[in-house]
């Protein structure tokens, strides 16, 4: 979305360059030739999800440039949980892999299963204090991904003012898309969705087991809260 603005240039895929021991000692040389070409003025942006949770990153980010600035798109956590099942599971089918359902990977014993790695990639503020004892908290813009699907332009003006840019993204470049049930892009007679993984149907996982998520999530959340100095209508 932010690929609409002039200034700004963005990566076509996720990097990975600071979390895959691989890329990473290939240099920064490699991590550079990853990056689009930008005028002076333009700002180069990369989108890798994985560096949030990887203990490893935010020094290593930090060490690179201490100036960057850092958006943290963030989701309701036990529906982030949910949908990282579905993509890993929509995975293994594709390669006619079994998966174990939902509620036998998330439960032990009738009760929530704390060594669940996609549960672990939900426990924000433990990640997130990771980031702030490299980073200032003023370096970190939270978006709120849920009002980004909602209505992404609103969070896409707070995103230009953290970033310094002027305001060039108007809400004339979305539109509501009926079928894929949620909003796409308008550029120069150009329109572009998210791609067919974004707004797949979730797994299935029993009311109980969600509403034991989301009581699992209270604390961890409030603890974000306070770490962000908002806080989200989340379950």
């Amino acid at each position: 979305m932010l690929n609409l603005h002039p200034d700004v240039e963005v990566a076509k895929a996720e990097v990975h360059h600071f979390n895959v021991e691989e890329h990473f000692r290939r240099g920064l040389d490699w991590y550079r030739a990853q990056m689009p070409l930008t005028h002076p003025g333009q700002l180069t942006v990369e989108k890798t999800p994985g560096y949030f949770a990887a203990p490893q990153v935010p020094a290593r980010v930090w060490d690179m440039n201490p100036a960057v600035r850092l958006l943290l798109i963030v989701r309701d956590p036990a529906e982030r949980l949910v949908s990282d099942y579905t993509q890993v599971l929509h995975n293994r089918l594709t390669r006619h892999k079994p998966y174990l359902p939902l509620e036998e990977l998330l439960l032990h014993k009738g009760h929530i299963d704390p060594g669940y790695k996609a549960l672990q990639r939900s426990l924000y503020h433990q990640h997130l204090a990771r980031w702030l004892e490299v980073f200032p908290r003023e370096q970190v813009h939270v978006v709120d991904g849920d009002a980004l699907i909602r209505d992404p332009f609103p969070e896409l003006r707070k995103a230009e003012r953290f970033l310094d840019l002027p305001p060039r993204i108007s809400p004339n470049n979305f539109y509501y898309n009926t079928t894929k049930g949620f909003y796409c892009l308008l550029s120069a007679g150009h329109d572009k969705c998210l791609d067919e993984s974004k707004g797949r149907p979730h797994a299935p996982l029993s009311t109980q087991a969600f509403q034991k998520l989301c009581r699992y999530f209270r604390r961890p959340n409030k603890l974000f809260f306070e770490m962000v100095g908002r806080s989200f209508s989340w379950c």
